[in-house]
């Protein structure tokens, strides 16, 4: 009886294992890779460059289906440096930061690259003296998507302050006289 009861748990234990191996080897469903839709762009005042430093992170699976619309199906983003140099202009002509006077900081694109499933754009300007405050436009691809979020981190003096842009969103503001809670 015993050995019996044994018998059934192995065969019990063996279908397990079975059904974990198939799961586990078997494609994502194709739900897996939709389009997010979403990107987080960073702001970093570094005081060892005197620079502030922009690096926009976005899916490389929404920049590939971008591409597409914005330069026609032939762009590839992969295998094209010129694609992805036209996807850097493209993200900087639809990113503006500007002083509390409304002057805008001349953002200079300073590359780009594809890692681990991201294209990065990277951007910067000096820092200018008596910076109080910075407000800032991110419309990069909310012009495809309307549903297409930009998330924006402004990190100075060791504190991160978040923006989020939706589609249709005006500028918004960080003013750096008002402390942090």
């Amino acid at each position: 009886m015993i050995l019996a009861v044994f018998e059934r748990g192995k065969r019990l234990y063996w279908c397990l294992f079975l059904v974990l191996v198939v799961f586990g080897v078997l494609p994502a469903p194709p739900a897996m890779a939709h389009q997010a839709k979403a990107a987080i762009s960073t702001i970093l005042f570094n005081s060892r460059t005197d620079n502030i430093e922009v690096m926009h992170r976005f899916i490389l699976h929404d920049a590939e289906h971008a591409v597409s619309k914005i330069f026609g199906k032939d762009a590839d983003i992969i295998g094209s440096e010129k694609t992805r140099k036209q996807f850097a202009s493209y993200v900087a002509a639809r990113f503006s930061v500007y002083r509390a006077d409304g002057s805008s900081l001349s953002l200079n694109i300073v590359g780009q690259e594809i890692t681990q499933g991201f294209i990065w754009v990277y951007q910067e300007t000096p820092i200018p003296d008596e910076l109080k405050s910075l407000t800032i436009d991110h419309k990069a691809l909310q012009d495809i998507w309307v549903d297409q979020v930009n998330t924006v981190n402004i990190r100075r003096d060791n504190k991160v302050r978040t923006l989020s842009f939706q589609s249709g969103e005006d500028q918004l503001t960080i003013d750096f006289t008002i402390p942090q809670k």
